[in-house]
């Protein structure tokens, strides 16, 4: 897999709401009614990340879930990443 040129991620960005370029990766954050609702929401992305053996950088306070997507193994954000972006945006929508 082939990391994306920053023209070709921000050109793809614009068909994806509350999604950034930020420090290397796609990035966002979703906040929550409160921490229940922030895990669970957690639960479903992690089930549906390890299916693609890819999994995101994120980090959760309280009702607060903030996600890095980036491919490693291409050093860069990869058509895979916006396929998790697009899931994990469906499962929260």
């Amino acid at each position: 897999m082939k990391a994306l040129t920053e023209k070709q991620i921000n050109d793809k960005l614009k068909a994806f709401e509350g999604w950034e370029y930020h420090e290397g990766a796609l990035h966002t954050i979703f906040e929550f009614e409160d921490f229940k609702e922030a895990f669970s929401a957690m639960t479903r992305i992690a089930f549906e990340a390890e299916k693609m053996q890819h999994h995101p950088e994120w980090s959760n306070v309280y009702n607060s879930l903030e996600i890095y997507l980036s491919t490693h193994d291409a050093d860069g954000v990869t058509e895979k990443d916006f396929e998790l972006a697009q899931i994990i945006d469906k499962l929260i929508g």
